[in-house]
């Protein structure tokens, strides 16, 4: 366990030091294409053609590095430091009071005396679909969170089994890895975003042109569009290599926090029961965010579909859950 807790140590600097390395490569990019594309001259005979000025795309590139740098931090900061928030606004999670249900108290309580670990805060999702995670950077903000399907439908030793893995999650610390993942990704996904939302309003409003002296204009929102698909490429580039990076964290932790819940509650076949009923039933349904649910125990692949769902299962830190199943029943 101590050495899988330094593993995701060293991962969570790496992954601080990656993100925003691939997302300046990536800014160096679209300003070497831009540059290049400016660059166009028509020699004596008619003909066109480009050439790359490196000298010129890094002087831009050394001013345009400070504003990137800036608002990734500030952005990461911010989001590092209200995460847990995030995730119960994401999840719509609520904390669950001792004299709500002594059962789970009682059980998170045993299990922590047990590991030699502080008891985290303890959350529940009104959901009756079936399922759990844990979240949290620190003390101050690790949680394990459950459905109401969980409570009613697992019996004591499968839920000990499943909150076992929640809290080898968090004292392997993977919980402040995902996380640090989930900003990142989310970064990149917002940026994506609001390329998409501009290039719509450019194509709609750009294309209301209706005088004869407006032909500029024209040319100018070809212009722009043409910009803001070098952007749109640069930025799903630099989000394919974000998932390269998060596959990385390595679908281990999930087999590792497996063994560690069976170790915990000391029944590894209650947990593989308590898999398999999960499996049947998984998913939040308020739950819209596919890097959000890679927190959960079981990853409900119902959140995607078609080719996205194939390329998220592609890079999803989850192994399949009947092999996670078959390895439990074999201790």
């Amino acid at each position: 366990m101590q050495s899988q807790i330094s593993s995701n140590n060293r991962k969570s600097v790496l992954l601080l030091i990656m993100f925003p390395v691939i997302l300046l490569v990536m800014t160096w990019v679209f300003i070497a294409i831009i540059t290049y594309l400016e660059s166009g001259n028509i020699d004596p005979y008619g003909n066109s053609y480009y050439s790359f000025d490196i000298a010129a795309t890094n002087e831009a590139f050394l001013q345009a590095m400070p504003w990137v740098v800036g608002v990734v931090a500030i952005w990461f900061l911010i989001a590092y430091k209200f995460n847990a928030s995030m995730v119960r606004q994401a999840t719509g999670a609520r904390p669950l009071e001792r004299r709500e249900n002594m059962r789970v108290y009682n059980i998170v309580e045993n299990l922590c005396i047990a590991g030699g670990m502080n008891m985290p805060k303890v959350y529940v999702v009104d959901d009756p679909q079936l399922n759990a995670f844990a979240s949290g950077i620190d003390e101050k903000s690790y949680a394990v969170t459950l459905t109401t399907g969980i409570l009613d439908t697992l019996n004591d030793e499968e839920l000990a089994g499943v909150v076992g893995h929640e809290l080898t999650h968090i004292r392997n610390r993977d919980t402040r890895l995902l996380i640090t993942s989930i900003i990142f990704v989310g970064i990149v996904s917002t940026v994506m975003s609001v390329i998409v939302r501009t290039m719509y309003y450019t194509f709609i409003y750009g294309g209301n042109t209706r005088s004869r002296n407006d032909s500029n204009n024209k040319n100018n929102g070809l212009g722009i569009v043409v910009v803001l698909g070098i952007a749109l490429l640069c930025s799903a580039i630099a989000y394919f290599f974000i998932l390269l990076t998060r596959f990385a964290i390595s679908r281990k932790r999930e087999y590792m926090a497996d063994a560690g819940g069976a170790e915990l509650c000391g029944n590894p076949l209650a947990l593989a029961s308590a898999l398999r009923k999960i499996a049947s039933l998984p998913g939040l349904t308020q739950v819209k965010r596919d890097d959000i649910a890679q927190l959960f125990i079981v990853h409900p692949q119902n959140l995607t579909s078609g080719f996205t769902k194939f390329f998220s299962s592609a890079f999803s830190t989850h192994p399949d859950t009947a092999k996670r199943i078959e390895i439990l029943e074999q201790f």
